[in-house]
């Protein structure tokens, strides 16, 4: 079918099913919902069967949806309405929570129903829900829908009314959810409370309080049992996380909004707060951070779990001397796990735009991100495997690419280019990997299009080396035993020495160090030269603020070919647009 996907942004849950109906086989092109007459026009070019709404901030014109299938993706049960659905669910505890598919109508969420899917909630952050349970049941119910509307069409099918769908558990309608119903009570909220709390509100937009005597926003909160203090007291810090007492033990906050920069720009909690937090004790943590390692037989497993994904100078520098304390210990594979949520996103956009140079920051940023690859590349005592639990964007898609091997869960998508960053060029050494797994010419469309790649389709062409189709616990399972299996096998000697003689005749070649500097020298281009394209583009993603207008290699409508008349109108209609418009 001709599908037209109208959104508000091109999000994770966006991408999960832009690649998962093109891989059944339909036509789609996306529009970013800017405007009524914009969203109008898109329907007119593309002449869609089916309008898939999988993430919208304002209800779709009547203009549009009386005359269209127009199918929501609404992240909440049947008979739930209201734009905080899943807030509400987190915030309250609820064991069972879904996602319903529903036709556009004149009743916000009240449409008919044409798919319905449940999940078991877990105790998360709303932002991990949201991209793990609400992507999965979300593919599963617009799949679900899609099959039906053959019949629909034909007459032979109908979708069911909200109130009369079966089902023994239904939401009700309820309101935006406010800060001050979203606000901790230091003084009586015990840690299970305040946990809620924040993780409903986790990704966007924050829980509402007080640091210090300064209103922020907090986010990235986990539960501390370990510790005890006066209610609502800051007890500590540990590396960039504070510790906050509750009633009955503690929680770390990972990271804040400081609202005289803007709640969405949020920075590590002791960054945004540092002359209050260098007064505070250095305290050890109870729960895991963001850097550990752990050993099962022969295999030593490396976790590095950061907040989005993003990866700062510092913690590039942290990881990097933790991975070369596990290359020396005794182990004949090291496998490098990344996070549940994210493997890698790349460089810390958020700390470099709070630097007082953003282009010197820039630069130390990606010399870390890049000595870290060398250090993943020169590993010749053992085999390296990288494991994606989680997404992968940017320079965090060519860190995995350095090790022997890439693991994926096929739920995960990858973003393996630089150009929507304000026409990025790139570095950790993409010049040398990428055409190593997929071709030159490959690697040059890979780069340009700047298309989302599911994980099957990555294993298809080369670029990674396996996908598993398992929840995230069967996944970690089958990676220990695979990885154990990878140490003991009778051709592991082989496979080490291949690796080793590979490396020296690439070097030969053309010696890692080239590749380095020449990407660089792009790269001092992107942050020092004439065109401030990159400084723009981080500016508008650190702080959200929304794209003027769709880009064009995701609006296939808009370079269908129009007749000379409206093609002139077009042109003469078309906006100007900043050079941080990317």
């Amino acid at each position: 079918m001709r599908i037209l996907l109208l959104t508000h942004s091109f999000n994770s849950l966006s991408q999960r099913l832009w690649l998962e109906l093109k891989a059944c086989g339909h036509e789609v092109s996306v529009e970013l919902d800017i405007a009524d007459s914009v969203a109008e026009e898109a329907v007119a070019l593309w002449q869609p069967e089916v309008i898939v709404a999988p993430f919208l901030k304002r209800a779709i014109p009547a203009s549009i949806w009386s005359r269209h299938v127009c199918l929501i993706v609404h992240p909440g049960i049947v008979g739930d309405r209201g734009p905080s659905s899943l807030d509400w669910a987190i915030q309250q505890g609820v064991a069972e929570w879904g996602v319903t598919v529903l036709q556009a109508n004149a009743v916000m969420d009240g449409g008919d129903i044409w798919s319905a899917q449940t999940f078991a909630m877990r105790d998360a952050k709303k932002s991990s829900i949201y991209r793990g349970e609400v992507a999965d049941a979300a593919v599963r119910g617009v799949l679900e829908a899609l099959a039906h509307y053959p019949d629909y069409i034909g007459g032979t099918w109908t979708p069911t009314p909200s109130n009369e769908f079966e089902t023994a558990v239904r939401g009700t309608e309820r309101p935006f959810i406010k800060q001050a119903q979203r606000a901790i009570d230091w003084q009586h909220d015990d840690t299970a409370t305040v946990l809620r709390k924040l993780n409903a509100a986790d990704g966007c937009p924050g829980v509402k309080d007080m640091l210090f005597g300064q209103p922020c926003h907090l986010f990235d909160a986990r539960a501390d049992t370990g510790y005890r203090g006066a209610a609502g007291e800051v007890l500590g810090r540990c590396g960039d996380a504070l510790l906050r007492a509750t009633t009955d033990g503690a929680v770390w906050i990972g990271h804040v909004g400081r609202l005289e920069h803007d709640p969405a720009f949020k920075l590590p909690a002791a960054v945004a707060f540092a002359p209050e937090s260098a007064q505070l004790p250095e305290l050890e943590r109870a729960v895991p951070g963001e850097i550990r390692y752990e050993e099962h037989g022969s295999v030593g497993f490396l976790h590095f779990d950061f907040y989005n994904g993003a990866m700062s100078t510092g913690q590039c520098l942290r990881l990097r001397e933790a991975y070369i304390n596990a290359v020396k210990q005794p182990t004949r594979v090291l496998v490098l796990m990344g996070g549940e949520d994210f493997w890698s996103n790349g460089i810390h956009l958020n700390r470099i735009e709070a630097a007082d140079s953003p282009a010197d920051e820039s630069m130390r940023n990606i010399e870390a991100m890049d000595d870290l690859a060398l250090e993943i590349l020169r590993t010749t005592g053992k085999l390296t495997v990288a494991v994606m639990q989680g997404n992968a964007g940017a320079g965090g898609c060519f860190l995995a690419l350095a090790a022997d091997q890439v693991w994926a869960r096929q739920a995960v998508v990858l973003n393996p280019h630089y150009k929507n960053m304000g026409n990025l060029y790139g570095s950790e050494y993409w010049t040398y990997l990428l055409p190593a797994r997929v071709g030159k010419e490959r690697a040059q469309a890979i780069m340009q299009n700047r298309l989302p790649i599911p994980a099957a389709g990555a294993v298809q062409e080369g670029l990674i080396d396996a996908c598993f189709d398992d929840a995230p616990t069967d996944f970690r399972a089958r990676v220990k035993r695979m990885a154990l299996e990878l140490a003991t096998a009778p051709d592991y000697g082989r496979r080490l020495a291949d690796k080793c003689a590979r490396r020296a005749c690439d070097e030969a070649r053309k010696p890692l160090a080239n590749y380095r500097a020449e990407e660089l020298g792009e790269m001092r281009r992107n942050f020092y030269g004439f065109d401030p394209s990159y400084h723009y583009a981080r500016h508008h993603f650190v702080y959200k603020i929304p794209h003027a207008f769709t880009p064009r290699h995701l609006a296939v409508h808009r370079e269908l070919p129009l007749p000379v008349g409206e093609r002139m109108t077009k042109r003469l209609n078309q906006r100007q647009v900043s050079p941080g418009g990317y």
